[in-house]
């Protein structure tokens, strides 16, 4: 009997052998690159699973929270780079873990952040590590490579009493490209312009030992990387839908799974219902502006085997409603009876993992491990 009928559903489910399959493909290519890898923990949120990064080989982490950085720390992992970019309210929670031994960075892309933490720091007699984030694609936040801004900020991060760490950059564009050829220019457009902007602070006498680049895509994309001192990726320890659109996995390598149970059917319209709605599986639809709308995951056999075509159409908050892509299926009940346990496989790793407390492992050998999770900022 398989493992995971044991279980309640919906339950988070990681595929162990998978997992460290995609742990040991991203260490192999940085490693081969010739760059640290900080590995971007948010995804996961888990102990066990770091463990395996570091023992591949990566060095240092990326938080998103500054909870993060406090439950790794605790962990004894020093070297964390928290890569939101840091505000007033987080002033104090940032000295006491600098304080007790954490090797914290900040980062900041404006001019106020960067006066008001060197006010702050001199204040309490503490020197920050401030990196500055850069803008190399218009996805989010940052400041442009060639902008006047860029060295009056690193001048202005000195003079206010933080030191100035490094630079950083995410290419989050690369989630919207599904070519390789694609995915490589967008790699070396993101090592090109983090460069770029390293050596303009050089050039105007500030230190700037750390060029940070990273996302899964671009990190599995990428080259060469000249100039470049470490890059940082999360999401390819799971792998999800988005990722198998944008080309660098297929489903069968996504590590992460929702265990749900099919609890009735609509048999007129084609629907069997699972126990695992919008509060399972998020409501993240990222595959729908991709080239394959996955709708609100890809249905696999309780092994995990993708049953192509099938997908979850639609959810409620505890309902999903099981269907295949095009046309009904007449024989929907007599597939799926009620009972049957089913695996969805999510749209964004980090949103489904998000929606559970621990993950249920599954061994090669289909022994189960409970890993825990945490939550929460």
């Amino acid at each position: 009997m398989n493992p995971l009928a044991t279980l309640p559903t919906p339950t988070a489910v990681v595929d162990l052998p998978r997992l460290q399959r995609n742990i040991a493909r991203m260490q192999a290519q940085l490693d081969a690159l010739g760059v640290k890898f900080r590995p971007h923990v948010k995804t996961t949120k888990c102990a066990d699973i770091v463990r395996l990064q570091v023992a591949a080989g990566a060095s240092g982490l990326t938080v998103s929270t500054l909870k993060e950085a406090r439950q790794f720390f605790a962990e004894g992992h020093t070297d964390i780079l928290y890569a939101v970019g840091i505000v007033p309210n987080k002033f104090e929670a940032a000295l006491a873990l600098r304080r007790e031994g954490c090797d914290l960075k900040l980062i900041t892309d404006n001019m106020a952040m960067a006066q008001a933490l060197g006010t702050f720091g001199r204040a309490n007699g503490h020197r920050f590590e401030l990196w500055i984030e850069v803008d190399t694609d218009g996805h989010r936040s940052g400041v442009a490579p060639g902008s006047d801004l860029l060295i009056e900020l690193g001048l202005a991060i000195e003079a206010a009493g933080s030191t100035l760490g490094g630079v950083m950059t995410h290419a989050g564009a690369s989630y919207e490209l599904d070519t390789p050829e694609a995915l490589a220019a967008m790699a070396e457009q993101e090592r090109a312009g983090c460069v770029r902007a390293a050596e303009r602070l050089r050039a105007a006498g500030l230190a700037c030992p750390v060029v940070s680049v990273g996302s899964t895509p671009t990190a599995l994309s990428a080259r060469a990387l000249p100039g470049v001192t470490e890059v940082r990726a999360g999401v390819y320890a799971f792998f999800d839908l988005v990722m198998a659109n944008v080309g660098v996995c297929a489903p069968e390598d996504i590590a992460l799974s929702v265990l749900t149970t099919v609890i009735g059917h609509q048999p007129e319209k084609g629907w069997a219902i699972v126990d695992a709605g919008w509060m399972a599986m998020s409501r993240d639809r990222g595959t729908q502006r991709q080239r394959h709308d996955y709708g609100y995951g890809q249905v696999c056999d309780a092994e995990g085997h993708v049953l192509p075509g099938y997908v979850l159409t639609g959810a409620n908050q505890e309902h999903g409603i099981l269907a295949r892509e095009g046309e009904a299926d007449p024989g929907i009940v007599q597939r799926f009876p009620v009972g049957t346990t089913l695996r969805i496989l999510p749209n964004h790793a980090c949103a489904t993992a998000a929606q559970f407390p621990q993950y249920e492992v599954v061994t090669a050998e289909g022994a189960l491990r409970e890993w825990p999770r945490f939550q929460g900022w």
